[in-house]
């Protein structure tokens, strides 16, 4: 069964990344201080929780037996998405997020039963995006980070904020099959005409 990702609409290819157009997106997020490498896990552990029925969701979901069918007695299941981004939001602070499945709106999604799990709606907005495979760790992000500013910057593109982090696979994964990627919103430098 395929993972639900966010769609976007392609703007333009470049040489080392594309440009995309998301639509506003759901995410439950958690924020977490750590070191890169260390802050992932327990971010995880606090999203699954609330998408595997920490929540108050209206309805019960029956779990399957080997004999039989009972109640979960918790909260609604959410399907899981991809990717599980992570982003600097301050001194050794991250924050980690799952996109909400598209069908939710912010008034049918659970509320979390844990206080440390935020929904958070983001506006529509352009996304720069370079994709590469491999492992986790932040020497890697940050080498994947410099080539894609640089490259954003080399088309006369102006980033704006902090770079997002992208996961795409289970930790299980053959890290040489898995799909990274480096993200960071972007906006049009003006022209000399003063557009």
């Amino acid at each position: 069964m395929a993972t639900e990702q966010p769609a976007y609409t392609l703007i333009e290819q470049h040489r080392g990344f594309e440009l995309r157009r998301y639509p506003p997106l759901l995410v439950a997020e958690v924020e977490i201080e750590g070191t890169f490498d260390a802050v992932g896990g327990r971010a995880f552990r606090l999203l699954a929780d609330y998408i595997f029925g920490n929540n108050q969701g209206a309805r019960k979901i029956a779990m399957t037996a080997p004999v039989n069918q009972q109640p979960l007695g918790r909260g609604e299941r959410i399907a899981m998405t991809a990717p599980v981004t992570q982003q600097p939001s301050g001194e050794a602070r991250y924050r980690i997020s799952f996109v909400m499945p598209a069908h939710f709106t912010r008034e049918t999604l659970p509320r979390p039963n844990d206080g440390r799990v935020h929904i958070r709606e983001i506006p529509a907005r352009l996304l720069a995006a370079h994709r590469y495979s491999g492992g986790w760790g932040e020497g890697r992000y940050r080498e994947h980070e410099s080539q894609l500013l640089a490259a954003v910057q080399g088309v006369g593109l102006s980033p704006v904020g902090t770079p997002i982090y992208a996961r795409y696979n289970s930790p299980f994964s053959l890290p040489f099959l898995r799909r990274n990627e480096v993200l960071v919103e972007v906006e049009r430098a003006p022209t000399a005409l003063g557009d």
